[in-house]
């Protein structure tokens, strides 16, 4: 059974103001991923969130800073998750831990098991989260149509976390962190599990599956980890063979 990451952010709302705030943010997160920005209405928004129409203004300074605040929310919750799989450092290097393992480079066997281990943690979140869904969307149309938005996601949770697994493809192979090969090969481990979200229905329809839960995504945990495996092995000791690019 795979464990579910907490995506829930640490801070708490608890007074009205925050309460409302905090429902703002998430119907900006469901509308502007399902009918994009200039699709959706501050009337739109305040329905959704059950707040007062004036209450955007008056805690975004309008639509706009919405937007940011969803973004804002989004890297957030994705830094709690990347944490949980990835350590709480900034950077990783020789001896520093992940985890609470030290990764060194004389230990490639720990850098392999915190590979699955966070290739586990993002499937658990991404293919299993309700959540996760209005997150992907959201992104999928910042990636589309570019924003500063987007500039907060990229530098807030997609550069960190793809270079700090980048590093650990380099404590487990031997292949240097920032070669082009290295890069293309963490986006091709982070596009198989995204598949599984922006493709929900498809698969759903070709597997046979209701909906896909914490057993379902113990399977997709099962494939994309033996995925893993075999390119690691593949790898193994290769690294300096020609990859320096």
């Amino acid at each position: 059974m795979i464990k579910m990451p907490d995506a829930k952010p640490s801070r708490r709302e608890t007074s009205p103001a925050e309460l409302t705030r905090a429902a703002l943010v998430q119907a900006a997160l469901k509308l502007f991923g399902r009918q994009g920005f200039d699709g959706t209405s501050t009337r739109e928004l305040a329905a959704e969130a059950g707040a007062n129409i004036g209450s955007i203004a008056y805690h975004f300074g309008g639509k706009e800073g919405l937007r940011a605040a969803a973004a804002d929310f989004i890297v957030e919750t994705i830094q709690a998750v990347a944490g949980q799989a990835l350590g709480a450092g900034q950077a990783l290097g020789a001896g520093q831990t992940l985890d609470g393992q030290a990764v060194t480079a004389g230990d490639p066997e720990a850098a392999r098991a915190q590979l699955i281990a966070a290739l586990e943690r993002m499937v658990g979140f991404v293919v299993a989260s309700p959540q996760a869904g209005e997150i992907v969307q959201f992104v999928l149309r910042e990636l589309s149509h570019p924003t500063a938005a987007l500039d907060r996601i990229y530098d807030g949770v997609f550069e960190p976390a793809h270079r700090r697994l980048c590093l650990l493809w380099e404590q487990a192979t031997g292949e240097p962190a920032e070669s082009e090969r290295t890069r293309l090969t963490v986006f091709t481990l982070i596009g198989q599990v995204i598949y599984f979200r922006i493709g929900r229905e498809a698969v759903m329809r070709r597997m046979g599956w209701h909906d896909i839960g914490a057993a379902e995504a113990a399977k997709v945990v099962a494939v994309t980890t033996d995925n893993l495996g075999a390119m690691l092995a593949a790898r193994k000791g290769a690294g300096m063979k020609g990859s320096r690019q």
